[in-house]
């Protein structure tokens, strides 16, 4: 029988069965299936399926379209308690994942991609919500940095195994996906039937609903899926193309970015405590700026791939900043809304996603440096963006222009 408690009476349960606790198995479940699906991912479509820049982007166009469907998720809770979809959502992720190399080919790639994506666009839309009201606001930012350390730990895990064994055992990429989306879907369907079910005290509205006071915070995640792309998409497919690296080298190069995230990602959710939001956006976007800026530059100039390599590991270090956008809407946020917004949200950080990667696909086969200046652009723009977040961010008091002029409720 299921076992409904509510938050606060969560604390009595053993440690290991509280919501914090199933927050970062969870944290830890997924990036085991989809990063080692990501480590992977260009070595085995350049091998298998031969793509190149133009084929690479039609796979995340496609990876992207449950991402904008996000907005779904809002149906889906009407009838399916969240924390249920999260998990039967990561259970998809890993079952997709394993069988991955059993469809060596353009097509067999986009469909098993396909059904891969909505287990992992739905769990993540569903898992900010369940952050955001699971944890008290003024432990937000520094329970989100641990999430993420969390997340970085087990995708170290994964990535040493690769590294390690991929050569001297002969590894297949049948092997390494069965192994690491079949662990994923086992530790989602433990958790599915070992946890009670958790009540916030806040029912949330199912519905869409947009509300004209929350706009600075949809321009900034419509800037971030843009930007982002850019750098899931062709960062790495770089590293493969231009300077050959192998399976174990790009392993490697994500073994120092996981090292780096798991010791500074605690950190920085102490930073967004202590400077606020405002000044960690505005500190991110000028350094992906200047990033994304050299990565150009890369295609220009004879620096090699040892400086490729070190802009990686910047460019997903600041990424780990983008914690002080939830805690943002947190702190903006009627707490019924968290839900609605966080699908909504989703749905328009991947406006860009669906058709950037297929169109900047063939930019990539004219002018490869040109995609990362537009990303360098598009930093540009969020940076003036965050510059419009206020000191104490709070309802009512949105962006700096709600000093002069009341939001709207709606």
């Amino acid at each position: 029988m299921t076992q409904y408690v509510p938050l606060a009476e969560a604390r009595h349960l053993p440690f290991w069965r509280r919501p914090i606790a199933l927050l970062f198995l969870m944290a830890a479940a997924m990036p085991i299936a989809f990063s080692t699906w990501s480590a992977l991912l260009n070595n085995f479509v350049i091998e298998a399926a031969g793509f190149d820049g133009s084929d690479i982007g039609w796979l995340h166009t496609v990876r992207e379209i449950p991402g904008f469907l996000a907005i779904g998720v809002i149906a889906i809770i009407i009838f399916v308690r969240e924390q249920v979809l999260a998990l039967i959502s990561l259970i998809l992720l890993g079952v997709a994942t394993a069988l991955t190399a059993w469809f060596p080919s353009m097509g067999g790639i986009l469909m098993i991609t396909m059904l891969s994506s909505i287990g992992f666009h739905y769990y993540e839309t569903v898992n900010q919500s369940l952050q955001l009201q699971w944890i008290e606001k003024s432990r937000a930012p520094q329970m989100l940095g641990w999430l993420v350390a969390a997340g970085s730990g087990a995708t170290l895990l994964a990535y040493g195994l690769i590294m390690l064994l991929w050569e001297p055992l002969g590894l297949s990429y049948n092997v390494v996906y069965l192994l690491s989306g079949g662990l994923c879907a086992v530790i989602a369907l433990v958790a599915l039937f070992a946890y009670p079910q958790f009540e916030a005290p806040n029912p949330q509205i199912k519905k869409m609903i947009l509300r004209r006071r929350y706009w600075l915070y949809y321009a900034l995640q419509f800037m971030s899926g843009a930007r982002r792309q850019i750098f899931v998409v062709f960062a790495g497919f770089m590293m493969v193309e231009r300077f050959g690296y192998s399976v174990d080298e790009i392993t490697k190069l994500m073994l120092v970015t996981l090292v780096a995230n798991m010791v500074l990602a605690p950190l920085l959710g102490r930073v967004v405590h202590r400077f606020g939001e405002r000044n960690a956006m505005a500190f991110e976007y000028m350094g992906l700026t200047c990033v994304f800026v050299l990565y150009g530059g890369l295609y220009w100039f004879d620096w090699g791939p040892m400086l490729a390599a070190a802009l990686y590991v910047i460019n997903n270090i600041f990424f780990a900043l983008a914690l002080a956008l939830k805690t943002y809407f947190q702190k903006i946020a009627s707490p019924g809304d968290i839900a609605p917004t966080a699908a909504v949200a989703f749905t328009i950080n991947h406006i860009a996603a669906v058709f950037l990667p297929a169109l900047l696909g063939y930019l990539w086969l004219v002018s490869p440096g040109s995609v990362f200046f537009l990303a360098a652009g598009m930093a540009g723009v969020s940076l003036l963006l965050a510059l419009l977040i206020p000191r104490h961010p709070e309802a009512g008091n949105e962006t700096i222009f709600s000093r002069f002029a009341p939001a709207p409720a709606e």
